[in-house]
């Protein structure tokens, strides 16, 4: 069962691990010769870089000593090939890496919104909807930035320092020894500083969340706020969000900032104390020079792998921390969901509604009772009107008809079955609503209406709007039913989009019709032809 009762997502017990990435490996596995492209890509590259330093060992060593130039000339020749294939590997490796992020992200979008869509409204009201979004646009900004650019960065980085300390090895096993002796040193504060970019990429997510959240909530009712002149409290609000954001990512930079700093001079000096100590050696003749600058090179690039490395970690944990807030909402299970074993209705729906004794109370307020004991029953073909004070549970009936919530005790049933036991699609496809205050969404006029049956004609469209009394007022809209309504309909009235509503639910035909008090907030003129469009519907 979700956990609704909560404001905000609950945090996870250890945010320092790199464990949320691997909720994204479902989704990598649907690119296996993309990906086996950019390794094929990565090894080529990596393996022409760590040719160089074998050359550059033997110009030093054979080149310099010999009188014919041929042979300089070749071993150049040799290292331009080298180059080529360098360039082509490395734009390879970075187009597939690139590729692969892009489209794992997308399908981790996707998957997200799908799944938030099967979230039921008690989940939305105890979350700020903008949190949601932020986790959903942001949070996959992250992962994106992470799995594209920074994952190229990060595989070629490990492969050139592993393959640089093996050709340490091999070069001078005596000196890799000097060299292992400054592991622990950039080691340890890679650890201890990974953990504390880690937890403040998190916090600096959450804080930047908040900032969205608020601004489009406020933006979401801009009239409200105009019109109580709360413009600039609402700014200072803000300002007062996007430092607290800004605070936190100054926080995570500082850190990544010392963390990259302290891994470049370890790793660095440790390099300037190894070509100290192989100067000595040439200089006693028990290592050659090309030897020498064979091993200072790969030494470079290892300390250098490593040093990118350190500031890529850095991208790896923010892009663990968005994964971890994403995972927070894929675990998010809804509270409502259809039986294993759910039914449909064997035939047409008749409409017969019977409610015996029902009790409910919300599950956020679960001492105050909204109904208790209801019953009553609605045949086919009548109209059953539910009266009474604001507060006193009749919208409340209408969420437990479409069982966006669950009856506490007692039984709802629609033709003889109880609505616990049916699919939730094919419950809900038996009604048509029109609420209080409908849903206009930005788009057109036409697919507003269209939103109630999203396969209807254009003539159907034109029939419903005509039946539902919006004709009246989109022939003087300047594209008619084509017109661009705005964000939740802002260019109409409420009797204009009571009337939107009317027509959406005339193009759904379902055979339950619900009016979730349509009239109420009209005036007379509004409420005349509301009530005429009510008549065309019920018909």
């Amino acid at each position: 069962m979700a956990r609704h009762a909560r404001r905000d997502l609950p945090e996870r017990e250890n945010p320092r691990d790199l464990r949320p990435l691997g909720r994204l490996l479902p989704f990598m596995a649907n690119y296996k010769w993309q990906i086996a492209a950019a390794l094929v890509s990565l090894l080529v590259a990596s393996g022409a870089t760590l040719v160089v330093p074998v050359a550059v060992r033997r110009v030093l060593d054979n080149g310099f000593s010999g009188s014919d130039p041929s042979v300089v000339n070749t071993y150049f020749l040799a290292m331009l090939g080298v180059v080529a294939v360098l360039a082509i590997a490395s734009a390879s490796r970075f187009y597939f890496v690139s590729w692969v992020g892009e489209r794992v992200v997308n399908d981790v979008r996707d998957h997200l919104f799908r799944h938030l869509t099967t979230l039921t409204p008690s989940f939305y009201e105890q979350q700020r909807t903008g949190e949601v979004v932020s986790r959903l646009s942001a949070d996959s900004q992250s992962i994106k930035s992470a799995f594209s650019s920074t994952a190229s960065i990060a595989l070629r980085n490990a492969v050139m320092l592993i393959g640089a300390l093996i050709m340490m090895i091999y070069t001078s096993p005596r000196m890799s020894g000097l060299a292992a002796l400054a592991i622990p040193l950039v080691v340890i504060p890679l650890i201890i500083y990974g953990r504390k970019v880690r937890n403040l990429s998190r916090a600096a997510q959450d804080a930047l969340a908040q900032s969205s959240a608020f601004a489009q909530e406020r933006l979401g009712a801009i009239t409200t706020v105009q019109s109580n002149t709360q413009e600039g409290d609402t700014i200072a609000q803000f300002e007062l969000n996007t430092r607290f954001a800004f605070n936190a990512t100054r926080k995570r930079n500082t850190a990544r900032s010392i963390l990259t700093a302290l891994i470049i001079f370890v790793s660095m000096g440790a390099i300037v104390l190894l070509l100290w100590n192989g100067a000595r050696e040439v200089m006693a003749g028990t290592m050659t020079a090309g030897t020498l600058g064979q091993f200072v090179l790969y030494a470079v690039f290892a300390a250098s792998s490593l040093g990118q490395l350190s500031e890529v970690w850095g991208e790896v944990q923010s892009a663990a921390g968005a994964a971890e807030r994403i995972s927070e909402l894929l675990d998010e299970r809804p509270a409502i969901a259809s039986p294993t074993d759910a039914k449909t209705f064997a035939t047409a729906v008749k409409g017969n509604i019977t409610l015996k004794d029902v009790a409910f109370a919300y599950p956020a307020r679960p001492d105050r009772q909204i109904l208790k004991s209801v019953s009553f029953a609605s045949t086919p073909g009548t109209v059953t009107a539910i009266v009474g004070p604001s507060g006193a549970g009749k919208t409340t009936i209408f969420s437990l008809l479409q069982r966006f919530h669950d009856v506490s005790a007692g039984e709802i049933t629609i033709d003889g079955t109880s609505i616990a036991s049916l699919d939730l699609k094919a419950l809900r496809e038996c009604f048509a609503t029109v609420p209080q205050d409908p849903v206009i969404f930005s788009g057109t006029l036409a697919e507003n209406i269209r939103f109630g049956n999203p396969g209807a004609s254009l003539a159907e469209v034109e029939a419903a709007a005509r039946a539902a009394r919006v004709e009246e007022f989109s022939k003087q809209l300047p594209k008619g039913l084509d017109t661009q309504l705005g964000e939740r309909g802002v260019t109409l009235s409420g009797g204009q989009r009571q009337r939107v509503a009317i027509a959406r639910a005339i193009l759904r035909n379902a055979p339950i019709l619900l009016l979730d008090e349509a009239t109420s907030a009209l005036d007379a003129e509004s409420e005349s032809l509301v009530q005429q469009a009510l008549e065309s519907l019920t018909e």
